[in-house]
């Protein structure tokens, strides 16, 4: 498989910098086998079963970017810069490791401050990329960083226009819990409580799975040859009571339908070869692309990815890539909008799709 086989033209107008408000009102392609419908997500009450289990993924994003000041004392006095930095995964010791703009202005033991209460030193620099030891920890870390920081909007939405306080919101699901995240789980974005309620009034049930999204989800694709790509890896969490509602809904005959990628990529990755979920807690790096045998998913809830983006090849992999190539075709026709804040899709693959 090549990479161009997952490339297509996309508009830059549909490319969304704003999400649909209200979140519900967002547009939906439901595409069951070979046949596409326009729906909007407040359609999905009438749309799943009585017996579904959606796999929600509860992981919460942070305000990861910072701005703040270095200053360096020389023979002529301090000198300060502006240093833009991207929190990237927390280490087991409480460290950071981060990204850092730019990244020639900063060495080993030096501080950089951030507001009144949170600053950072820089213990180590390599690759690219730099560890940060922050003045605060715990509850006291959490409430200066969100004070601090903004939402760590995707590139192609900040090549467009500033993060601001709206997105404080519209880039967190109703349901994040576990702090962690770089990245939303976008697909979730378009839930409220209000209709969450009303699926599951109609019989539908929902399992909750961490996956903390990693800023390496945005990486493009550099090889020709797709099965050469090195996915990043990721740290997520499958509970026990999680794998045995999954594996509960499985003996029932429901439907399991992960909302997201990155959901659909933590249950495949714990999930056994005979199609049981196991308990997971550590990272995972897997890469879906066509030719893999899904043990677990059975319908998938997303957004529209990424020209020639791993994201293109995992949908790819469970719709079949010509019918992928038909319904990405559809999108950008009939205008809907694409990535994190764009539209929805609801993608049911037939018996013959995983090609």
């Amino acid at each position: 498989m090549k990479l161009e086989d997952f490339d297509f033209h996309l508009p830059e107008g549909l490319i969304a910098t704003r999400p649909a408000r209200p979140r519900t009102a967002a547009r939906l392609l439901l595409a069951e086998g070979d046949r596409i419908t326009d729906r909007h997500v407040y359609d999905l009450v009438d749309i799943f079963q009585p017996g579904d289990r959606l796999i929600l993924n509860n992981t919460k994003v942070i305000p990861a970017r910072l701005t703040g000041t270095r200053t360096r004392a020389t023979g002529q006095g301090e000198v300060s810069a502006k240093i833009e930095v991207t929190l990237l995964e927390p280490g087991a010791d409480g460290s950071w490791s981060a990204l850092a703009k730019p990244l020639r202005k900063l060495k080993p033991g030096e501080t950089v401050v951030f507001s009144d209460t949170l600053s950072a030193e820089v213990t180590e620099i390599a690759e690219a990329q730099l560890r940060l030891k922050f003045n605060l920890t715990g509850p006291d870390f959490d409430a200066a960083l969100n004070a601090a920081g903004a939402m760590p909007l995707p590139p192609y939405i900040a090549a467009l226009r500033a993060p601001d306080e709206a997105d404080k919101t519209d880039y967190q699901t109703v349901f994040a819990r576990h702090s962690g995240a770089v990245a939303a789980p976008t697909a979730s974005l378009h839930f409220t409580r209000e209709l969450l309620e009303a699926i599951h009034a109609k019989g539908v049930e929902f399992t909750e799975v961490t996956l903390h999204v990693g800023a390496g989800t945005f990486l493009p694709v550099k090889v020709d040859d797709v099965e050469k790509h090195h996915m990043h890896s990721e740290w997520g969490e499958v509970t026990e009571q999680a794998a045995a509602e999954m594996n509960a809904t499985r003996a029932a005959g429901g439907r399991i339908i992960p909302v997201g990628t990155t959901a659909l990529r933590l249950i495949e990755s714990a999930a056994a070869e005979d199609g049981t979920m196991r308990p997971f807690r550590g990272t995972t790096d897997i890469f879906i692309y066509p030719g893999y045998r899904f043990r677990m998913t059975d319908a998938l809830m997303t957004n529209f990815h990424l020209p020639k983006s791993t994201l293109v090849m995992l949908v790819s992999a469970l719709m079949g890539t010509e019918r992928i190539r038909r319904i990405y075709a559809h999108a950008v026709e009939t205008g809907y909008r694409f990535f994190s804040y764009g539209d929805s899709s609801l993608l049911i693959p037939g018996p013959r799709a995983r090609d």
